[in-house]
């Protein structure tokens, strides 16, 4: 994470200062870029001339924990045990790997996310409905069949849920659903 920081001069009318010096003063909030400098103490200076300093911090990264690292990391926020965390990680992780430890460290620090497991997608070569769709692998009250792709069906399967379906369906070619595809 970088430590630098930019400042911008805005008004109480919502006018930033133009560092660029296209314009001398304020100008309209409305244009779309903001302009911006590296000089705290310019921005200072020229917020004296009625406004005043915003900071922009870039966020660090949000750290990716596993389901059972994220029980851990939350477990310590809610019972306020961060320094006894940080100070006993080592202890709590005996045998991992020094980054996953400082990753987890990070978590506690930046925040976190939960990864997600795999989803996949499995269609059914050959199979279309009467009007030409691709059908796809489907489950649902515990019965599996073949349905065209529809929002609020089954049809994203963990490897876990895969482990479970026919047989025949297990050899069939996956594809990795993503956030995009939703």
């Amino acid at each position: 994470m970088s430590e630098e920081k930019l400042y911008a001069v805005k008004n109480d009318e919502g006018k930033y200062w133009d560092f660029s010096g296209k314009v001398t003063g304020f100008w309209d909030h409305s244009r779309v870029e903001v302009p911006v400098t590296g000089d705290k103490d310019l921005a200072s200076a020229l917020a004296n001339a009625g406004g005043h300093v915003v900071a922009f911090v870039e966020e660090p990264e949000k750290v990716v924990v596993s389901p059972e690292e994220a029980k851990l990391v939350k477990n310590c926020l809610w019972t306020n045990l961060q320094d006894a965390f940080l100070n006993n990680i080592n202890l709590l992780f005996r045998g991992r790997r020094p980054e996953d430890v400082t990753r987890l460290k990070s978590a506690l620090t930046n925040g976190y996310t939960v990864a997600k497991d795999k989803r996949y997608l499995v269609g059914l070569d050959g199979l279309v409905t009467t009007d030409g769709a691709k059908q796809y692998l489907t489950k649902k009250d515990g019965k599996w069949f073949a349905c065209r792709r529809m929002p609020g069906m089954h049809q994203d399967f963990t490897d876990d849920e895969l482990k479970t379906a026919p047989k025949w369906a297990q050899q069939l070619d996956r594809e990795e659903v993503t956030d995009d595809d939703d």
